[in-house]
């Protein structure tokens, strides 16, 4: 890497952490509200209330997804599989819960449709240079290329 090129893509990876890391936040604090605040029972009959299918196999399945998943991405680890798993989340609660609202908060998807989309950039670009994954990642391309 070139002198150059060297602090555009240091800002990149830097810019793309802290996406990471606020939207692995917001993921960790509505994945623990439904934990801790709701409760997976809570949550269960929020579910099946909203007509989510199979509420009672599903709300843990979103509760540790968001948890366990904001977790993931805080760290950039397993970050690619993390950000898949949240965006199936968001595009459920689009599809399930929120797309027959229209598109504005407070009940709309607009929300859950930029964290849909954050989720994919997340997936298809990876976690950046300043994430645990990247001490698995194999380099067979030649320095200064």
């Amino acid at each position: 890497m070139n002198g150059m090129t060297a602090v555009p893509q240091q800002r990149m990876a830097l810019g793309l952490t802290i996406v990471r890391v606020v939207v692995g936040i917001v993921f960790i604090a509505h994945g623990a509200q439904k934990l801790f605040g709701f409760g997976l029972s809570g949550i269960t009959g929020g579910f099946t209330q909203m007509g989510v299918p199979l509420p009672t196999l599903s709300a843990p399945v979103v509760t540790f997804v968001e948890l366990l998943g904001g977790i993931a991405l805080v760290l950039g680890l397993f970050t690619r599989i993390a950000a898949i798993l949240l965006a199936i989340d968001m595009l459920g609660a689009i599809v399930l819960v929120h797309f027959k609202n229209g598109f504005f908060l407070p009940t709309g998807y607009e929300y859950a449709f930029t964290l849909l989309f954050v989720m994919i950039a997340i997936a298809v670009g990876g976690p950046g240079e300043y994430a645990i994954d990247q001490r698995f990642v194999r380099r067979d391309v030649a320095p200064g290329v």
